[in-house]
C-alpha cells in the first residue's frame, strides 16, 4: 500500500477540527459509494461494504457523512447496522432530496417534508439527535424563509444538534445564517475544480466547516508523466493520494470526505493522511489545478 502499512493507518494525522463541542479528524468518510449502481439499492457487495465501514473506526475514522437519499435509506440503515451504537463517530446526515429511480433526484424543500425527513433519519440511524443534518440542495420551488425556519425549528426541537448546507453560495449562507448558525458547507470542490474558491474561503473566514465532495479528481494533471503523476511518485503514492493531501494542505478547515465500498480503496485514502506535501509542492499544484480549472 503506497505511503503506510496498514496497521499504522490513522485518519488522526490529518489533524482534527473542532465542529461546535464536537472534534472530528479532518479526513472522513462519505457513505455514497456503500449502496448500490446508481446510488441505488443494495449494494452489489454487502459483506464488504460492511467491512468497509467496521474498519473506519479501527483506523480513526471518526467522521461519516450520508444522506436520507443514498438507497434511498439504505447508506443510513447500513451505519446503523455496521457501527451502533457509534461512541464518539460523529454521523452527518443530509435530507432535501427524493428520489425517484438511479441517479434521479429531485429537490423538495416543503417544511413537512424536511422535518419527515429528519425524523426519520434519526431512527435509522438510531439516535436521540442527529449531530450533524445538512440541506442537500436548497429547493428553488419552495420558498427558501420556509425551509431555513424548519432547520431552525429542529435545532430548537433537538432533533438536530447542528446544521449545514450543501451546493450554496456565500449569498446562500448569509441568508440562511439570518435563521440558524450554519456549522458546515458541503460543496463539489477538489484540485481541478476550484468554482467553490470563493465559498471555500469565506467558510475559513467565518469558522464554517467546509465538506468537499469529489476530492479525488485530478483531472488530465494525474495523466503519466504530468504533475500529479511526477510529485505521486516522489511520495510512492497514488494520484488520489497527492490530490487529497492537496486538498488537506489547503485550509485547516477543509473535511474532506472520500467515499468507497472496498476496505483497500479506504485504506488507500486515509494513507494520504501521512503525505506532507513541500509548500513548493503545494504552490505547484495549486497553480496547475487553477489553470486546469480555468482551461476546462
Amino acid at each position: 500500500m503506497p505511503t503506510a502499512v496498514a496497521s499504522k493507518l490513522n485518519a488522526a494525522h490529518s489533524g482534527t477540527y473542532k465542529l461546535g463541542d464536537l472534534e472530528i479528524n479532518r479526513l472522513g468518510f462519505g457513505a455514497m459509494r456503500v449502496t448500490g449502481p446508481g446510488i441505488w439499492g443494495e449494494p452489489a457487495d454487502r459483506d464488504e461494504a460492511i467491512r468497509t465501514l467496521k474498519r473506519l473506526p479501527e483506523i480513526g475514522v471518526n467522521f461519516i457523512d450520508t444522506a436520507d437519499s443514498y438507497g434511498p435509506d439504505i447508506s443510513e440503515e447500513l451505519i446503523h447496522e455496521a457501527l451502533h451504537p457509534y461512541g464518539k463517530i460523529v454521523i452527518a446526515t443530509k435530507g432535501g432530496l427524493t428520489r425517484t429511480g438511479p441517479n434521479q433526484w429531485t429537490p423538495v424543500g416543503r417544511r413537512e417534508y424536511l422535518l419527515q425527513q429528519a425524523y426519520k433519519s434519526r431512527r435509522r440511524l438510531g439516535v436521540k439527535q442527529i449531530d450533524l443534518w445538512q440541506l442537500h440542495r436548497i429547493d428553488q420551488h419552495t420558498p427558501r424563509k420556509e425551509q431555513f425556519e424548519a432547520i431552525r425549528f429542529l435545532i430548537d426541537e433537538g432533533v438536530i444538534r447542528y446544521a449545514g448546507l450543501s451546493e450554496v453560495s456565500v449569498a446562500d449562507i448569509e441568508e440562511a445564517s439570518k435563521y440558524f448558525k450554519v456549522s458546515t458547507v458541503q460543496n463539489k470542490y477538489n484540485l481541478v475544480d476550484r468554482a467553490s474558491e470563493g465559498v471555500l474561503d469565506y467558510c475559513a473566514a467565518q469558522g464554517i466547516g467546509f465538506i468537499p465532495w469529489f476530492p479525488l479528481a485530478a483531472g488530465s494533471l494525474a495523466k503519466p508523466g504530468g504533475i500529479v503523476d511526477r510529485i505521486a511518485a516522489k511520495h510512492k503514492a497514488t494520484p488520489g493520494q497527492i490530490a487529497l493531501a492537496w486538498t488537506l494542505k489547503r485550509s485547516p478547515v477543509m473535511l474532506p470526505i472520500p467515499g468507497t465500498s472496498k476496505v483497500k480503496h479506504l485504506e488507500e485514502n486515509v494513507a494520504a493522511s501521512d503525505i506532507v506535501l513541500s509548500d513548493a509542492e503545494f504552490e505547484e499544484l495549486d497553480a496547475a489545478g487553477n489553470a486546469e480549472a480555468t482551461n476546462g
